[in-house]
């Protein structure tokens, strides 16, 4: 009888699982495996928001595969050094997983075949889980990755993209491979209290009805704050609860002109995989540098801390970064603004806010919120490096109405537009009725800060 363990990392789910698909074919029993790597900790991206979020999509993927006659086996350590005891117990002939594209996620692969191979045990990684498209299958000539995302897009549009695997009718696990208990949300602490719920099951659900409901308004609606017609799959897509490849082949099977706007919004995600899998020192290092002398720690000090905490004086600024606060998820034009303001007019290293961002974000990872953010800072693959939103023609073009602020920023849920996207203008009495900091620093004076640096650096 043969035996095959499947590792899940970034994929947690049952349908449209090519790792999981290839071991229930080549093997009579499978060890689903999930190993819980102290490592991941260590290097900064175990946030309470993600941990919460993990348990949730860890508990739905036991109960899809108990639906199926199996479990999810969880451990603790070193995933190399737990793989391979799992391989010894079972005399597993084959281990099957998907490929990563960290710097992370590449050593360890590397390990693992290394370790495995000591052991006579066959290793299968497999591409496109946790894309669409793989990076390195679409490349310019003379180069091994696209820097700019349009021509991308391109050829990545045409490429022929697998049908969606369904989910298996039977998933076959020794009954003797020992586990440990499921992780749980609730013993998770400094969860934000909006916390969307995680897991495959509620990934399907939820892209069901994005596509029934929103879908076609997404092209003319996607940057409307308060409307929020966004899918909000990211940490789904982040965790593998969803298929990349299945969502896109979903979404084109929609059609429309919204449709179309989500697909190209998809292949972001795979434009910057196959970005930073080519130039891995991106997550921490400028990919374009323009000379920045950015302030940073004591030198950025309570303008920073005033970012974080949505007291900048700048009610869309502040709306966005509560919304973070407050879900653990930020609307992707909430997400430009803050950026840009941090970087383009408080003139803060790009960093600095990278590093706040994933200490919250749900579907943060090293991939697209470091490149988004480099995009924002100019340091990344914008073709406009000198870029600058300034918020408040952001917020009457994108909040009209103030509703988005209103609802984030509950000290100013008395002003009507436009005075609540620029209370500071309020005189005498009217200002005083309004518990609301002034601006952090006047546009004017950001803006000139800012293209004073890029022209010196």
């Amino acid at each position: 009888m043969t035996l095959s363990v499947v590792l899940f990392t970034s994929d947690l789910r049952v349908h449209d699982h090519p790792p999981l698909r290839a071991a229930l074919e080549g093997a009579r029993e499978v060890v689903p495996l999930f190993v819980r790597d102290p490592a991941v900790d260590r290097a900064g991206f175990a946030a309470p928001n993600r941990l919460a979020f993990l348990a949730d999509c860890l508990v739905d993927l036991d109960k899809a595969l108990q639906a199926r006659g199996g479990r999810l086996v969880v451990r603790t350590g070193d995933t190399v050094d737990e793989v391979c005891a799992v391989v010894r117990q079972t005399q597993a002939d084959e281990v099957h997983m998907a490929v990563g594209h960290t710097a992370f996620a590449v050593a360890r692969e590397a390990r693992l075949r290394k370790a495995l191979e000591a052991d006579g045990c066959r290793f299968y990684v497999h591409d496109a889980v946790s894309t669409a498209v793989s990076p390195g299958d679409v490349t310019p000539q003379g180069s091994d990755h696209f820097a700019v995302f349009t021509p991308y897009f391109r050829r990545w549009y045409d490429q022929p993209l697998r049908q969606p695997f369904a989910a298996p009718r039977a998933v076959p696990v020794p009954s003797t491979v020992r586990t440990e208990d499921l992780p749980a949300r609730s013993a998770v602490s400094g969860v934000s209290e909006g916390l969307a719920a995680g897991g495959e099951s509620e990934g399907r659900k939820r892209l069901g009805s994005w596509l029934s409901r929103h879908a076609d308004a997404y092209q003319e609606r996607h940057d409307d704050l308060a409307g929020d017609v966004t899918s909000r799959l990211s940490p789904y897509l982040h965790f593998g609860a969803l298929s990349p490849t299945e969502v896109v082949q979903r979404a084109r099977s929609r059609g429309g002109h919204g449709a179309e706007a989500f697909v190209r919004q998809l292949c972001w995600r795979d434009f910057y995989h196959q970005v930073l899998a080519a130039r891995p020192e991106t997550s921490t290092r400028d990919y374009r540098t323009q000379g920045d002398r950015w302030r940073s720690g004591e030198d950025a000090g309570a303008e920073l801390q005033a970012w974080r905490e949505g007291r900048t004086g700048y009610p869309i600024v502040d709306a966005a970064m509560r919304q973070l606060a407050h879900e653990g998820w930020m609307h992707n034009r909430g997400r430009l603004i803050a950026a840009s303001f941090l970087t383009k007019t408080l003139y803060i290293d790009w960093r600095e806010g990278a590093r706040h961002f994933l200490s919250l974000l749900v579907d943060g990872d090293v991939v697209n919120n470091q490149l988004n953010w480099q995009w924002v800072a100019g340091t990344g693959t914008d073709t406009r490096p000198n870029r600058v939103l300034n918020p408040i023609r952001q917020a009457l073009r994108h909040d009209p109405d103030g509703r988005y602020v209103r609802r984030w920023v509950p000290e100013l849920a008395g002003l009507e537009a436009p005075d609540v996207h620029e209370p500071w203008r309020l005189t005498g009495l009217d200002r005083a009725a309004y518990d609301y900091p002034d601006p952090l620093v006047a546009l004017g004076d950001g803006l000139a800060r800012f293209r004073n640096a890029r022209e010196k650096g």
